[in-house]
């Protein structure tokens, strides 16, 4: 049996986001979003999800790279003057596993993100961390032991199999590749661990940014069986900050990959059926 999850990231970041993300629900394929709740555009996002209810939203976790729900004074260590995690995964990664204050700061930011997101009213769907930072043992357990205290019970895992990358076009897998295969197999512990619900196998890394209409379309067509996540980074055109942050990805491609009717085809023709986060929740 072959179902799917079709889930965008960034939820919140800018506007143009947040309108494809809207389209991609109503006319196509789209089914959950992932909100950051510190975002530029975070107000807007979740006036859009209120008026989608069938739409699934669910905590997309800064801890790199992004703003923060709590000051810098606050996370002194961990955040430059700005507000804004550092973009650098090596330093963050040797503060949150080896610094006692920066699991403190950590642990106090993860929870004023479920808090922020608690307060919009909004029920949690799932949750997943901004550049997979919950990969990172520290990150990936306080996300699930905090979370739990907010009603999650469903998490991302990154796990992306190469066979139907090679089979849907042109492909090279590294040695990376397959060390981040293995390593995802603490964060399924973790999560199983917890009475999480998990995907099976998800796509959007490899093709990171530059998930088109063909690339999509051939790949929905050799999707394994299990439960995938195939997630995007959509907009429907880059501002300053989208082109600042992530100047080489396909926002608009992604968006279009969304609604398009080759992706449609491509799932019918796998007899992959469309589900959401709430739809795999252990009994």
């Amino acid at each position: 049996m072959k179902r799917v999850i079709i889930s965008a990231d960034d939820f919140g970041l800018s506007v143009e986001v947040n309108e494809a993300i809207e389209i991609a629900h109503r006319d196509g394929l789209l089914s959950t979003a992932s909100l950051m709740v510190a975002g530029p555009a975070a107000e807007d996002a979740i006036a859009r999800a209120k008026r989608l209810p069938t739409l699934g939203v669910g905590l997309h976790l800064v801890t790199i790279e992004g703003a923060s729900v709590l000051p810098h004074q606050q996370l002194p260590l961990v955040t430059g003057a700005d507000g804004w995690f550092s973009s650098s995964q090596l330093g963050l990664g040797v503060d949150y596993f080896f610094r006692p204050e920066g699991r403190r700061e950590l642990a106090a930011e993860i929870t004023a993100q479920f808090e922020a997101f608690a307060r919009t009213g909004l029920r949690l769907d799932h949750a997943n961390a901004h550049k997979h930072m919950h990969l990172h043992p520290t990150v990936g357990r306080l996300m699930i032991d905090i979370g739990r205290r907010y009603g999650l019970r469903a998490i991302r895992v990154p796990l992306e199999p190469p066979e139907p990358l090679y089979a849907a076009g042109t492909y090279t897998d590294t040695l990376g590749d397959a060390a981040l295969r293995r390593w995802t197999r603490l964060l399924r512990h973790q999560a199983r661990s917890a009475g999480m619900a998990t995907n099976d196998w998800c796509f959007g890394l490899a093709w990171s940014g530059h998930m088109t209409p063909d690339r999509v379309a051939a790949l929905a067509a050799h999707l394994p069986a299990g439960v995938s996540e195939i997630y995007f980074h959509p907009a429907t055109h880059k501002n300053a900050l989208l082109q600042k942050l992530m100047p080489t990805y396909e926002h608009e491609a992604e968006f279009e990959a969304l609604c398009s009717s080759g992706f449609r085809a491509g799932l019918a023709h796998a007899h992959a059926t469309p589900c959401g986060w709430q739809d795999i929740l252990p009994a």
